[in-house]
């Protein structure tokens, strides 16, 4: 499974957990969200990790500080152009399979 294919698949998941599809790959100064969704009220924004193996940490691991820093200055920017900052928070889609069969939602992954 590539990126793209661990995207859709994170997409077609969270769609059927309830969540409405808001952005796909929102492109910002700073960097990349790969999917912008809505839960209820809330904003949500979706970083998708997938990796083979947990040889260097996983998925997880390689959100790091760096990364959710790129991800918070992005969704800050997003957020600017509502006019408004809806209730918000950053999710994460970890696969740790090459099949994507072994996937963990972390909702409330990191901080703002």
């Amino acid at each position: 499974m590539n990126g793209a294919e661990a995207e859709h698949w994170a997409e077609k998941y969270l769609l059927s957990q309830g969540l409405k599809l808001i952005a796909r790959n929102y492109r910002g100064r700073f960097g990349e969200i790969d999917l912008i969704m809505q839960d209820k009220e809330t904003l949500v924004f979706v970083e998708v990790r997938q990796r083979s193996s947990n040889r260097f940490g996983g998925a997880a691991a390689s959100i790091n500080h760096q990364k959710q820093q790129k991800l918070i200055r992005t969704a800050q920017q997003y957020l600017a152009r509502l006019g408004h900052t809806p209730p918000c928070r950053f999710d994460a889609m970890l696969m740790t399979d090459a099949e994507g069969r072994d996937v963990v939602w972390v909702k409330n992954a990191f901080d703002a």
